[in-house]
């Protein structure tokens, strides 16, 4: 089967959505439920309209564009990203495989293919935690990962609740509305850049995502006594924030012991109290990532920081406090739709590499109640979240020819 991808036509319109931002061009900030958001909904709509798709909202925003398949009732496959961006970011992240998605059907009803079950793509709120200190808000709601108790009362830097930003833009439906039945898809595919800089360095086309790393975050608060920079002799000092650093060090020692290149472990935030030069760190706030695609393997890593916050504060007579904040399941591919992945390389002649998504997607939440899968696209040096972030037409067309030859498999099993 020919399918014929318009890529003129998916850059275009992927320059028109990085203008639908709250940041200068080529920076785009786009925050869930901002004015640049909602415009930006309201022309991925129209577009969704003219392909002849048919729309609903749920009551968190999410936006679901439906190509009716000739058994409507069976299990749709369906698609999809996001469009919310962080600060200062760049306009290929999530975007790529929302209107990849709809290039993706789009040259599928050129090429008078007729699906057996329905085709969705779904446009995902609020992947980023920058508004509600929460990734993947849209997804955790649609799988059952975040109860509708929890989400409701989540609050923005403004303390607006959920509940009082989604009412505002339009969706007052019940949370607990959101949630998908049992078996409502098939599968699901997600298009995305890298995000990393493997394919192009190899100089392959797609990434076939076997296995998508899952984070753990920890606060770690370290008290000690503060005092005059020259008056407290050295010996009589507790330090919070050398108790901070021996931690972040801990914290990297965690991710190496394990001699696996899965695991990472980032110490991403230390806020330091009261921040003067000539005063002694009282108290010190840490933010640690913990990452891996193997749950005890990360689960270890998060004992051993805390272990190593415990004898931090025994030798330098702190008091030290570590809380996990979030821990998500890391999620491993399902192989079938890795197989049809794989076939639709081989059919539109495109080299591969199996790959682990170490940054984590929608495509995480949604393996919890669907078979899921994900294709890779190369981005210039694997950079992302940054006004440089880009990938190009030719790699952009491979990855959505890929996506229309796995959906089309997966709409006829």
């Amino acid at each position: 089967m020919t399918v014929p991808v318009d890529a003129e036509r998916v850059t275009q319109e992927l320059e028109v959505l990085a203008q639908f931002s709250d940041a200068p061009a080529p920076a785009v900030t786009r925050i869930v439920f901002s004015s640049s958001d909602m415009r930006a909904r309201a022309w991925l709509k129209s577009l969704f309209v003219a392909a002849g798709l048919r729309l609903r909202e749920d009551a968190v925003g999410n936006v679901f564009a439906r190509w009716e398949g000739s058994a409507p009732q069976a299990p749709a496959v369906a698609t999809g990203s996001h469009i919310d961006a962080i600060p200062n970011s760049g306009g290929y992240d999530g975007t790529v495989g929302v209107l990849g998605g709809l290039e993706a059907i789009r040259a599928l009803q050129r090429s008078a293919f007729q699906p057996r079950r329905s085709i969705e793509l779904i446009v995902f709120t609020s992947e980023e935690p920058t508004r509600f200190a929460i990734g993947c808000l849209g997804s955790r709601l649609l799988s059952g990962t975040l109860s509708p108790e929890k989400a409701a009362p989540l609050k923005d830097r403004e303390g607006k609740t959920l509940d009082e930003i989604r009412q505002q833009a339009g969706f007052s439906g019940a949370l607990d509305e959101v949630r998908l039945p049992a078996g409502a898809y098939r599968s699901f595919i997600e298009l995305h850049i890298e995000q990393g800089p493997v394919l192009e360095q190899t100089s392959i086309g797609i990434g076939v995502v076997t296995d998508i790393a899952a984070p753990a975050s920890l606060r770690v608060t370290i008290r000690g006594e503060g005092g005059h920079a020259g008056a407290v002799l050295m010996p009589d000092r507790r330090d919070a924030l050398l108790g901070a650093a021996e931690i972040a060090l801990a914290v990297e020692s965690a991710a190496l012991t394990t001699g696996v290149r899965d695991s990472v472990a980032t110490t991403g935030v230390c806020d330091v109290y009261p921040g003067a030069v000539n005063s002694i760190p009282s108290q010190v706030k840490l933010e640690i990532d913990v990452r891996d695609t193997d749950l005890a393997r990360r689960e270890t890593m998060v004992r051993m920081i805390a272990t190593a916050c415990s004898d931090v504060a025994a030798k330098r007579g702190l008091e030290i406090t570590c809380e996990v904040l979030n821990a998500d399941a890391p999620a491993q591919c399902d192989p079938l739709a890795v197989d049809a992945i794989i076939r639709a390389c081989e059919a539109v002649r495109s080299r591969y590499s199996r790959l682990v998504s170490r940054a984590y997607h929608d495509a995480l939440f949604m393996s919890r109640v669907a078979p899921t899968g994900m294709i890779f696209i190369p981005c210039r040096r694997g950079v992302s979240h940054r006004p440089d972030e880009y990938a190009s037409p030719e790699d952009i067309s491979r990855g959505v020819s890929v996506l229309a030859h796995t959906l089309a498999d997966l709409s006829n099993q």
